[in-house]
């Protein structure tokens, strides 16, 4: 008797399933709707970021050229077109020297706002007792307002009572008048300016020494490097994303500096602390002046000295950044 039985796939047979239509039965084309839905979801979810972009970047810009071009009567309200009249106004010495205090106020603010907080996170970020303690002390500036900040400096100021004055005293040095002599009050202001950036530039300066790798460190120590030349040949580079992104943010933020300039000196005195952003709030707002005309093409030169300071950090400064 002969029994038949069926026969036994091979071990290396695979079972498959067959892959699924792309589209419902009878209905070509479903892909296409699966894409079209994700793009119209994407632009969905885009919608609010484009929103904010044109209410608060595009139309104030487009609104700022409008306005440069146009006259204006008491109430601030454009009337006639002046063509480049405003640009025109601007072609004058004074605006040339206000120019050049806005960049000599810039170079105050960026070179020590970046350098002390460098020099401040290097032993900010070694493993010692009370270094958070340390570090939260050292960042607290960047929580206070620019307006909070000045207050707070104009009362350790005060000649009657400032602590700064006696403690030169101490060392037998004549304080000068920070605020109101013309030589010292751009000083002044600078430096509170450092003080305010200085907290966010630590906590991003540590952050990228935190990231420095112990092992190149350790080999850079073998091969002789120590001291100052590790520092600079080894640990700098590999920061330099950190130190490029500090020196961009705190240059904007010198260019933008108005609220610590208003309430310390207003502009004083003899327009010795008189900046490009102060003085487009002054021919804007201050004193009901509303000469927006003329105010918009003082922004949109502020726009173009932004644009090249940028173009030229870009283009000089990155090309020495070492990104890992």
């Amino acid at each position: 008797m002969t029994v038949h039985t069926a026969p036994v796939p091979p071990a290396t047979a695979v079972l498959t399933r067959p892959d699924p239509p792309t589209g419902r039965p009878g209905k070509p084309g479903g892909g296409r709707s699966h894409r079209v839905r994700e793009a119209l979801l994407g632009l969905l979810l885009l919608t609010p970021g484009l929103v904010g972009l044109g209410v608060f970047v595009v139309f104030p810009l487009f609104q700022a050229v409008y306005l440069s071009t146009r006259d204006n009567d008491i109430l601030g309200n454009p009337t006639r077109s002046v063509g480049l009249a405003h640009f025109a106004e601007l072609l004058t010495p004074e605006f040339g020297a206000l120019l050049a205090r806005t960049f000599l106020f810039t170079a105050l603010v960026v070179v020590p706002g970046v350098l002390l907080p460098l020099a401040i996170a290097a032993p900010l970020t070694q493993k010692l007792p009370g270094m958070r303690i340390f570090r939260t002390a050292f960042a607290l500036p960047f929580a206070y307002s620019a307006s909070a900040a000045s207050v707070v400096w104009l009362i350790m100021l005060n000649p009657g009572t400032s602590p700064v004055n006696w403690l030169l005293g101490l060392v037998g040095v004549q304080a000068p008048s920070w605020t109101s002599d013309p030589g010292w009050a751009l000083v002044t202001v600078a430096a509170v300016t450092v003080w305010s950036v200085s907290g966010f530039n630590l906590l991003v300066l540590a952050a990228g020494l935190a990231q420095v790798d112990e092992d190149v460190l350790e080999a850079a120590r073998i091969d002789g490097a120590t001291g100052p030349r590790q520092f600079v040949s080894i640990v700098l580079p590999m920061i330099s994303p950190s130190l490029f992104f500090a020196v961009v943010t705190t240059t904007l933020t010198a260019l933008q500096a108005l609220g610590q300039v208003h309430i310390m000196t207003d502009g004083g005195p003899n327009g010795s602390t008189s900046t490009l952003v102060y003085s487009i709030f002054d021919r804007a707002f201050h004193n009901n002046n509303s000469d927006y005309g003329l105010a918009s093409a003082q922004g949109l030169v502020l726009l173009v000295v932004g644009v090249l300071l940028a173009a030229v950090q870009f283009g000089v400064l990155e090309r020495r950044v070492h990104y890992r």
